[in-house]
């Protein structure tokens, strides 16, 4: 009756107790997984920031490069010169036309020239109603501070057209026989519209704070700083502006941490960040959404700690009803070996024996059946979470080449003004357009990089993807006085896309460039050859420097492992999946001496 009574009486107090824990644990779990969740996430929207503020800062300084080149060029033309000092309606006839085509050429808000009182004598938009010719602009302050020391950078908002932008001002003459100032107007609208639309608002503050530049029109001439009576006179006089411009703007904060903006439509809590600018005192500030992260990695982190506890209460929960299974087993195998001794010891003496050999027989089982439940509690495993991501950043640096490039044909054009060779101007003036859309072509690139996006391919010409590329670092081998040996099969065409295989044969070069100046290798060599075989075409670049170590050759192609000293760990990787893109290859070849990189593509049928 006793083991009888065992098997009936309930048992679902461990049950209970069971869910009471899971309840609790869960709760604990998600509350401790949702704020380590919110810290990463915090801490990794941080450098995301940066990144995007640097990138930001980066496109702003490659545009202020390419203009603040024209007032440099403009100041030393002969004619420009001759007009500021004797004006003549010819010669300014001439010369405006002249600026027109050029602001059309640089994408100048203005271009116009002023004589030493300040009156302007020539524009770009001479032929427009808001003419700036005959205006005096004495009382600006670029042309005061070009006039005293050569030259002067200037925002403001202009006095004919009440649009904002930065004013470039280069004297013309010598300190000691100033006859005028060139001026380049440049606005940021196209600029500010591309900031727009990657739905972080970003600004650049000067050094008293105002806002200058920036993807909310609102927030224009607004002040992140509190401003002393002085500084705000000065700043309303001297940029032509309202009193009601210097607002504070909608939050408060520190870079690199969470703000809050109250209301409009940026309402919501953002992370700041900060970079400086090549501009002195100009700060580029940009604002990070914090709502979506946050609230995306908390959520998936609260799900996976549920998910993780009910696990294991369910894992609890089947060893517990598998123990009770094996009790009530164990319980009723003893109440049959009780009766069946009881109906033994009843019957004849030889059943006895039986019975002993029975109960070994079964002793024997449970034990079996014992061995077996340990074997299934050490199968019991927890399953893994594994997080893949990738990386996928874009460096700009790049466009530096283009930009050296563009310079060296600008200072061209400069000689070929002093010989009055119009048409050696114009070419390199074509010349300098070609480079600065192919900026905007290799920046496109690298946001497409960000986004993993992959463009059309089609057949082109590794030889003429070769030329491009030595075109922008062809002067730097030369000035380095390395060699370029080349083996070029002119007739090969390969399944790319021009720009970027071109972007990756700069790389490769570069490269290969840094390492044996930094190596001082004796006779610097770089070989290019092209190699087409049976339905590919492969490109190998090599140089005799001091090739890569063994220990890093293995892991080359990982993000963020590098042999440089000011290196990222990221040109290789980008390289690497512009040419998967191809549907080639790209890899270290085995080289006797230096080191060898071979980029594999598919040829053009």
């Amino acid at each position: 009756m006793k083991v009888r009574d065992r098997l009936s009486r309930p048992t679902t107090a461990p049950w209970i107790a069971l869910v009471a824990i899971w309840l609790a644990v869960a709760v604990l779990a998600m509350i401790g997984a949702a704020e380590l969740a919110r810290r990463d996430a915090l801490a990794e929207l941080r450098r995301q920031a940066v990144a995007n503020a640097d990138l930001h800062a980066a496109v702003l300084r490659s545009e202020l490069e390419k203009q603040r080149s024209v007032p440099v060029v403009l100041a030393q033309d002969p004619e420009i010169a001759a007009l500021a000092a004797d004006p003549g309606p010819d010669r300014a006839a001439r010369v405006s036309a002249k600026l027109e085509g050029l602001a059309l050429q640089t994408r100048a808000a203005a271009l116009y020239v002023l004589n030493a009182e300040g009156l302007a004598v020539a524009a770009s938009n001479w032929r427009e109603p808001t003419s700036f010719v005959g205006s005096n602009y004495a009382f600006r302050p670029y042309f005061t501070q070009a006039m005293a020391n050569g030259e002067a950078e200037f925002f403001a908002l202009g006095t004919v057209s009440g649009r904002p932008g930065l004013y470039l001002a280069r004297a013309i003459g010598p300190a000691s026989a100033r006859v005028g100032v060139v001026v380049v107007k440049v606005e940021f609208d196209a600029l500010e519209a591309a900031w727009r639309d990657t739905g972080e608002p970003a600004f650049v503050t000067d050094g008293r704070g105002v806002v200058l530049v920036t993807s909310e029109p609102d927030w224009r001439f607004r002040r992140s700083r509190a401003l002393t009576a002085a500084e705000r006179r000065d700043i309303l006089a001297d940029q032509t502006l309202s009193g009601q411009a210097l607002a504070p703007l909608p939050f408060e904060g520190e870079p690199g941490r969470v703000v809050r903006i109250a209301g409009g439509p940026r309402a919501g809590e953002w992370m700041l960040a900060e970079t400086a600018t090549d501009t002195p005192g100009w700060t580029l500030r940009l604002l990070d959404p914090v709502d979506r992260a946050i609230t995306g990695s908390t959520t998936n982190a609260r799900v996976i700690a549920l998910l993780a506890v009910t696990l294991l209460a369910v894992a609890a929960g089947v060893l517990l009803r598998r123990r009770q299974q094996a009790a009530a087993r164990a319980l009723a195998e003893e109440a049959a070996r009780a009766d069946l001794e009881r109906r033994i010891d009843e019957r004849t003496l030889e059943l006895r024996d039986a019975n002993s050999r029975l109960s070994s027989e079964i002793e024997e089982r449970r034990r079996a059946e014992a061995s077996r439940e340990v074997l299934r509690e050490e199968l019991v495993q927890a399953s893994r979470l594994a997080t893949l991501g990738q990386i996928a950043a874009g460096v700009a640096h790049e466009i530096n080449q283009p930009v050296a490039a563009i310079r060296t044909h600008a200072d061209s054009a400069g000689a070929y003004l002093d010989r009055g060779d119009a048409d050696g101007v114009k070419r390199n003036l074509d010349r300098v357009s070609d480079l600065t859309g192919r900026i905007g072509t290799i920046t496109d690139e690298l946001r497409a990089f960000s986004r993993k996006a992959t463009g059309p391919v089609s057949a082109v010409s590794p030889t003429a993807a070769i030329d491009s590329a030595l075109l922008l670092i062809g002067h730097r081998l030369r000035d380095a006085g390395m060699r370029l040996v080349r083996s070029d099969a002119t007739d090969a065409r390969a399944m790319a896309d021009p720009v970027r295989l071109e972007q990756v044969i700069v790389n490769l070069i570069q490269n290969a460039f840094e390492a044996m100046i930094e190596d001082q290798t004796i006779d610097p060599t770089v070989t290019i050859d092209i190699v087409q075989n049976a339905g590919w075409v492969e490109i190998v670049i090599a140089d005799n420097g001091p090739g890569i170590d063994p220990a890093v050759a293995a892991t080359l192609f990982t993000p963020f492992v590098t042999t440089k000293g000011q290196g990222l760990g990221l040109g290789l990787v980008i390289c690497r999946d512009i040419i998967a893109g191809f549907g080639g290859e790209l890899g270290l070849r085995p080289s006797a001496q230096g080191a060898a990189f071979a980029i594999t593509l598919r040829a053009a049928s």
